[in-house]
């Protein structure tokens, strides 16, 4: 049962028995909704079972398909949410273990992406059952510790900027990341010179406004490429010109492939220019 966003502390579950180590809730979410930031006593595994999940910390945001989940270490403030616009129709089930740092022998002080094998899964959902016998449980939760594997991916970073002149180019790539205007193009618009405006990207949000531009494509790009959409269509989507330049943005910006980060998705296959999408 959720508490002003808060997921529920294994301390106080009625299900928790002395000696247990985790306790899994499970939060059915629309489109659109938000979990405001929070934090917990406790480590967090968040996984959506179904859907497609996104959690935001102050500085990284990810978003998350059943293939992952991501470690939040006790303490961490942060969000969770269902990808997708508000009325769409979209859900997701977020499931997630909850540890006693106490009797955890992970020791991962920053927030984790870990791969959810079939194994990863199956234990979750067991665990989830409330009559599993104390024995039965500690061997289900000694083998859940034993199979995260941590996985290379990169957080999609969008600083939002302050100043005003760099907003204003902010809020439009935002609405249109495949605008291709250059900073020189842009100068007019927001009324400073390429250099002043390259310097407030650098300032403000800690990239070239070349690397931030990529980030905020890569943001764009995660939805489509979750849904279904060829690599080819959210190629031109977002801005690129053809598909294998961006499974190369792609992978230096996440640093996994489309497909190795949506492997459910069939229709991540690049199809030729001319074949229907």
């Amino acid at each position: 049962m959720l508490q002003n966003g808060h997921a529920p502390d294994p301390a106080l579950d009625p299900h928790i028995g002395p000696g247990t180590a985790i306790v899994v809730g499970s939060f059915p979410m629309t489109g659109g909704s938000w979990f405001p930031t929070h934090r917990h006593p406790v480590h967090q595994l968040a996984w959506p079972r179904h859907g497609l999940l996104r959690v935001r910390t102050e500085a990284c945001a990810w978003l998350l398909p059943p293939s992952l989940a991501l470690w939040i270490p006790a303490g961490v403030p942060h969000a969770t949410g269902a990808a997708g616009p508000a009325g769409s129709g979209r859900t997701a089930v977020m499931r997630s273990p909850y540890v006693a740092p106490e009797r955890c022998p992970v020791s991962w002080t920053e927030p984790t992406v870990v791969a959810v094998s079939p194994l990863l899964r199956e234990l979750i959902d067991h665990l989830d059952s409330g009559n599993l016998p104390a024995d039965a449980r500690a061997r289900a939760e000694a083998v859940l510790f034993d199979v995260l594997r941590p996985v290379p991916v990169t957080s999609i970073r969008v600083p939002e900027p302050r100043d005003a002149r760099i907003r204003r180019i902010a809020q439009a790539l935002d609405a249109d990341p495949a605008d291709a205007r250059t900073l020189l193009e842009w100068g007019a618009e927001a009324g400073a010179s390429t250099r002043t405006l390259a310097r407030l990207f650098l300032a403000e949000t800690g990239m070239s406004f070349r690397q931030w531009r990529e980030q905020i494509r890569m943001r764009a790009a995660m939805p489509l490429l979750a849904e279904g959409m060829t690599v080819e269509s959210v190629a031109r989507r977002v801005g690129y010109g053809s598909g294998s330049a961006f499974v190369a943005a792609f992978r230096r910006t996440v640093g996994l492939t489309p497909r190795a980060y949506f492997p459910s998705s069939q229709a991540l296959e690049m199809r030729p220019a001319n074949a229907p999408s």
